[in-house]
């Protein structure tokens, strides 16, 4: 075995790595069950606490140096599937983006030409919205240069006058979109840091102007609608000194702690020291010693003697507010205890203590002070009736860009509309020698101190940035001049119980599908199965670990990948083994025979793996959300089997048979010593019935189909939306279709079991065009209109899911485009590797045959009561179908090139069935350990992968078969007719075999 040392090295050291991952997974499970265990009481588990909890050792260590947020962000997370959340893709509308940069124009041809872009978007979503508009302005304006529109104060720092030329315009609005799209993530990621959920995703859609947020364990889905569509709130406050709010402050400090006196005086519950030292981390002990904390100053600036005492006493003893802000010389809080002190502000006694014009915002900058994180309380003046709204808003900011003041040091320059600018210099007249803050969504990102009266509306803000820090700073207060509206166009909501039962569905399948492969493994080859069952244990290690590396979060579709990785890894030993049994058999020593089967049957391995990966990359590329977590698996799977499946079970196996000239190992059982031996089938000349039979069932399924008014789309591809109620008792789907059409206007609906007999999945494209948020409440307001007729029978909405029109366009083109694009890669890898195109072509043709013969079988599966969706999933099935039945179709193509190679005298014709014959017993060996795992799939995967697993099952069947009797039959048709019409021309006789097959060389392959 060649570089042994370096692949013992790399094993180790990958190990070294998943293993170490996977413990900040072992220890965030651990403080989680800590916080489960506090908050439970008497059976019952108060949310409140147990995130109190967690909030409290945020950034307390809970393992060596690494607090509990580090450990968060290393460990192997869980999809929103799996502990239920909010999936939700967010667009940004282009059309106000054009419109503000149009000054907001009347005139007549613009308006037009954007309601006509708009409305041909909705069929046109893989086409650029400025092309769109263009396009249209062509005709709604012929003739007329778009400077005509844009060439306007709002344009003038682009340089955009009448001489500009259309390009230029263009090319100015397209940057401004991808800008636009830019500080609206940022935004939006500082909203959804902001939102108080663990292991919170936000990403950019490639190619889009789109944005993907994942929140896991919330509970208020409108709350996070609000949070996500609402337009960034930029204003400029002016500063309360801190010797004027201070007073207010001890009074309230006096009031908190002689209260918390009270509720400790009467009899209280027990608490464990762990808990009580959680509950008062950063308390007293800071206060007193920090004496230039606000703790000690509360005291001093009482209004009254008595309160002076009592605060004094307070601060020494740690009162309430003394143990909050602990901040060395200013206002400001420990970051860790931001909730106490969020509580404390909306308590009934800082709003009757507090005078109603004060708000006390947090700084966007946690400041390191003791070795410790605070952030900075400032306090903002509202007007005298406590109304939010600011002297000054974001809308009077016309430019804003990162600059260098006179020292050198990064600043940020802001230009102003003349309104603005006349408010600004009142507001800076009034305040020389005081503060104003600059706040964004209720976080003050500045507050500079005035030097003089600013006018002309030009200024700048200075302070210790960083230049990332001004830019960033730049981008969050551009953003209040150019409002980027986002609109909801995907949405998923799954409720906590779902997630719980996804968990239990996708551990019993995972462990079943892998106790199968385990006991086959064992029960075929012996105790050469049990080094490819430790192969295999070693490569669920391997990608766990990998995962938690990455911070991937394991969805149920990772799971589904992860047993399709469990079942193809095998596939990799069976080949090795199969290899080593035709070598004993022809002789060959035991260390002979391990050698030459590893090295021979590498060349099908690595294309086979090289064909899977491929599709893992496809589908990460164009696939979203579920798909995307599927390539992930898929991808990682490939490349950890590879290594486990070739290296590692060949160290285990050498480490075995090491200098022995015999070995306890063995390869075979009494079950499989003599199955498969000696196989002569005619398969290539049952060919013209196979082509027979997959037509008749392709034309079936497709006549099918039509007659049931096409295939079953599911939202993915339809756009919509989907409901998934819970009853107290069985339901009959049909009867509550019936109830639910009125509601619905007699639009698209579905009703069907979901699983459980009392539980149904409600889909419908009820104002499926309109994706605003009315909407949504119109089609659920209808929904619980129609299920009032089953108000005895407790329906209760699980989870929810949205589908716009646009994205199931998109979603539709995308997988279209995978799956042309996979069999493309595999016609030129193909091409590459045998160096004929008839081979390339076959397999195209049969991968091709597989698909058709897949979605065939739905309108088949329908019709006879099996009602399957076609969505995302689906079209993820359907390219790992692809890949299975390229890996087989790779082995027999393999076999074949080793045969004419080692026997040049004999023809295609003369090979293919002694070919498909001795590669047989791997092709069905194969077959029965991935189909047996997708047929538990199936039946414990629950009803989310009912679709994919029937698919697969079906996938699985024909891509054998095509394997068989289309792949390798059409080349015979093609190119070894054709060789052997050549070869008879040529005088060569060519009628028969000499011998009863071709015959491999013996030689061994060190």
């Amino acid at each position: 075995m060649r570089y042994k040392g370096l692949i013992i090295t790399l094993t180790i050291i990958v190990s070294v790595l998943c293993a170490y991952f996977l413990f900040f997974t072992y220890v965030s499970r651990g403080v989680q069950q800590k916080a489960v265990n506090y908050a439970t009481h008497n059976g019952q588990l108060d949310e409140t606490k147990r995130q109190h909890y967690l909030d409290s050792v945020w950034r307390a260590p809970v393992f060596g140096s690494y607090t509990y947020r580090d450990v968060k962000q290393s460990e192997l997370g869980l999809g929103l599937d799996l502990k239920g959340g909010m999936h939700v893709t967010l667009e940004v509308s282009p059309v106000e983006i054009v419109r503000a940069m149009a000054g907001n124009s009347k005139d007549p041809a613009f308006n037009k030409a954007l309601a006509l872009a708009q409305e041909r978007q909705k069929t046109n979503s893989g086409t650029a919205f400025t092309t769109l508009f263009y396009q249209a302005y062509q005709e709604t304006a012929p003739g007329v240069p778009l400077n005509r529109i844009f060439a306007n104060s709002v344009n003038k720092d682009r340089k955009i006058d009448l001489n500009s030329s259309d390009s230029k315009v263009l090319s100015a609005i397209n940057k401004e979109e991808e800008d636009a799209i830019g500080r609206s993530f940022d935004i939006l990621r500082k909203r959804v840091d902001k939102f108080g959920v663990n292991q919170p995703n936000i990403q950019r859609v490639k190619g889009t102007g789109r944005i993907q947020v994942e929140l896991p364990g919330v509970d208020n889905p409108d709350r996070v609608r609000k949070l996500l569509q609402g337009q960034a709130k930029l204003e400029f406050y002016e500063v309360w000194p801190q010797n004027e709010i201070t007073p207010y402050l001890a009074q309230l400090d006096q009031v908190l702690t002689a209260k918390e006196k009270a509720a400790t005086s009467a009899p209280a519950k027990a608490v464990s020291k762990a808990d009580s030292t959680i509950a008062a981390a950063g308390g007293a002990k800071g206060a007193q010693k920090d004496t230039t904390s606000l703790a000690a100053q509360l005291a001093k600036k009482a209004p009254a003697g008595k309160a002076k005492t009592d605060s004094t006493a307070a601060a020494q003893k740690g009162g309430v507010l003394a143990r909050l802000l602990t901040m060395p010389g200013t206002l400001g809080v420990n970051l860790r205890d931001t909730a106490q002190m969020n509580r404390v502000l909306h308590s009934e006694e800082a709003r009757s203590i507090l005078p109603p014009n004060v708000a006390l915002l947090y700084t966007n900058k946690p400041i390191d002070a003791n070795g410790q994180q605070f952030l900075r309380l400032v306090a903002v003046k509202k007007d005298r009736t406590g109304a939010i709204a600011a002297p000054i808003g974001g809308e009077v900011v016309s430019d804003a860009r990162q600059d260098y003041d006179q020292t050198g040091r990064p600043e940020v320059s802001m230009s102003m509309n003349p309104t603005g600018a006349r408010k600004w210099q009142k507001m800076t007249g009034a305040n020389i020698g005081k503060q104003v803050a600059v706040v964004l969504d209720d976080v003050v990102y500045s507050d500079p101190v005035v030097q003089s009266e600013i006018s002309g509306g030009n200024t700048s803000i200075s302070g210790n940035f960083s230049i990332d820090e001004a830019q960033d700073l730049a981008q969050v207060l551009k953003a209040g001049k150019l409002p980027a509206p986002t609109r909801i166009v995907e949405e998923a909501v799954v409720g906590p119980s779902l997630g719980k039962e996804a968990i239990n569905q996708g551990l019993y399948s995972s462990l079943a599908g892998l106790l199968i492969i385990m006991v086959f493994m064992a029960m075929y080859y012996g105790r050469a199965g049990l080094v490819a069952d430790a192969a295999l244990l070693f490569n669920m290690f391997l990608i766990l670990g990998v995962l938690a590396q990455f911070s991937t979060a394991l969805t149920l579709p990772g799971i589904a990948g992860l047993i399709l990785v469990i079942a193809s890894s095998v596939d990799a030993n069976v080949l090795i083994f199969e290899r080593i049994r035709e070598e004993l058999d022809h002789g060959h020593s035991l260390h002979d025979a391990v050698n030459a089967g590893y090295n021979r049957a590498f060349s099908a391995i690595f294309d086979s793996n090289v064909t899977t990966m491929l599709i893992a990359i496809i589908l990460g590329f164009f696939g979203t959300g579920p798909v995307q977590s599927f390539a992930v698996t898929l991808g990682i799977g490939v490349l950890t089997s590879f290594l486990s499946a070739v290296y590692v079970s060949r160290l285990i196996i050498e480490f075995l048979i090491k200098g022995k000239t015999t070995s306890a190992i063995t390869f075979s059982t009494f079950l499989s010593r003599h199955l498969f031996k000696n196989l002569n089938f005619d398969i290539v000349g049952k060919r013209k019935i196979a082509y027979a039979f997959s037509t008749i069932v392709i034309v079936t399924g497709f006549v099918l189909m039509y007659l049931q008014g096409g295939p079953n789309l599911g939202v993915d591809f339809e756009g919509g939306r989907a409901y998934v109620v819970d009853f107290n008792k069985p339901m009959v789907a049909s009867d509550v279709r019936t109830a639910l059409e009125p509601a619905f206007k007699n639009t698209g609906l579905e009703v069907k079991q979901y699983g459980n007999p009392d539980r149904l999945r409600i889909t419908t494209s009820y104002l499926a065009e309109d994706e605003s948020q009315t909407a949504d409440k119109t089609v659920a307001d209808a929904l619980n209109q129609g299920l009032s007729k089953y108000a005895a029978d407790a329906p209760a909405i699980k989870s929810t899911s949205k589908v716009g029109a646009t994205i199931a366009d998109d979603i539709k083109r995308t997988s279209f485009l995978s799956l042309a694009l996979t069999l493309l890669g595999i016609f030129v890898y193909v091409l590459f590797r045998f160096e004929k195109w008839q081979y390339s072509m076959a397999a195209v043709i049969a991968l091709f045959h597989d698909a058709l013969l897949v979605i065939a079988s739905y309108p088949i599966a329908r019709a006879f009561g099996a009602n399957y969706e076609m969505d995302q999933i689906f079209v993820a099935a359907v390219l790992s179908i692809i890949g299975f039945s390229m890996n087989d179709t790779v082995v027999i193509y393999d076999r074949v090139r080793e045969y004419l190679r080692e026997n040049p005298k004999l023809t295609f014709a003369q090979v293919v069935n002694p070919a498909l014959n001795s590669t047989f017993s791997r092709t069905m060996i194969t077959f029965t350990t991935v189909f047996l795992v997708v047929l538990v799939l199936y039946i414990f995967g629950g009803e989310t992968l009912r679709s994919f697993s029937f698919a697969m099952i079906i996938g699985i069947i024909f891509g054998t078969y095509s394997s068989l009797f289309i792949a390798t039959p059409i080349i015979l048709d093609t190119y070894g007719r054709q060789e052997e019409r050549e070869r008879k021309a040529a005088g060569e006789d060519v009628t028969s075999l000499p011998g009863d097959a071709p015959k491999l060389s013996t030689a061994t392959t060190i």
